[in-house]
């Protein structure tokens, strides 16, 4: 018997109990990224795509593009410290798909100098927990506040280790948002297969010896012998698989806002 929060094409009723989780939970495992993302078109209100345009985000954005006219809106949070090539790939993929693309940046800095000003140099290595909540999580929770965002689409598969091995199709988080992880089950080997299948645009750094590219000083080139997928982000450091945006980061901090240093040398 189909459980009711799935019975009808109409918008789930939120908040989830944790009844109805499990419920949509034991439906979506078995389908499709593709049908998965079909679900959500039909059932998720206030649906919007957050990346930061890896290879399962981009994969996620040309799916959607073939499902609907109306796709959900991109949000990218821009850190200020992205590679050259990432802010190329982002026009690339509005000229490509026609999607919007909201930006968002850390609160009331609009360029590096801006953000170095108010922190200080190199924040990621004086306070790495304030440096993550400064240029993710905030401006992650005021898109979401802003836009009225209840769930995002996001690029995280169970095959990219760390945190993410004990994925589900549809979690949520501490804030009560719903986070749709659509290719949750796919390896790398199938995400490389629909990329180069259907000519997705994706981050030249990639073709350059990076096999995950985030910020550019947390980010270095992988050698042969590296494992895992996200080989090269925060290399050496078996402690950091996430940048803040994926943990329960305002638990651990009690909402705490990065403080800008005293002095600046």
């Amino acid at each position: 018997m189909t459980p009711p929060v799935l019975s009808a094409s109409a918008p789930l009723k939120l908040p989830l109990s944790r009844e109805d989780l499990n419920a949509i939970n034991a439906h979506l495992i078995s389908l499709s990224p593709e049908e998965i993302l079909r679900w959500a078109i039909e059932h998720i209100p206030a649906l919007y795509q957050t990346t930061a345009f890896g290879l399962t985000g981009l994969v996620a954005i040309d799916m959607l593009s073939k499902l609907t006219t109306s796709p959900p809106p991109l949000i990218f949070l821009d850190t200020l410290y992205h590679f050259p090539e990432t802010y190329e790939l982002v026009d690339v993929v509005k000229t490509r798909y026609g999607v919007p693309v909201i930006v968002y940046k850390p609160e009331g800095c609009v360029t590096t100098e801006e953000f170095e000003r108010k922190y200080g140099e190199r924040l990621w290595e004086r306070d790495e927990g304030a440096y993550d909540y400064a240029v993710k999580v905030e401006p992650a929770r005021r898109a979401y506040s802003e836009h009225g965002v209840k769930a995002v689409i996001t690029g995280r598969r169970a095959s990219q280790g760390g945190a993410r091995t004990s994925l589900e199709p549809l979690e949520v988080d501490e804030t009560g948002l719903l986070k749709l992880n659509p290719l949750f089950a796919w390896t790398f080997a199938f995400v490389d297969w629909y990329i180069k299948k259907n000519e997705v645009p994706h981050n030249k750094l990639l073709e350059q010896g990076y096999r995950s590219v985030g910020d550019w000083h947390s980010t270095t080139k992988s050698g042969e012998d590296d494992a895992g997928e996200r080989a090269g982000r925060w290399a050496g450091r078996e402690d950091k698989t996430e940048c803040g945006l994926h943990q329960d980061y305002f638990k651990a901090k009690a909402q705490q806002r990065p403080s800008p240093p005293q002095t600046l040398d």
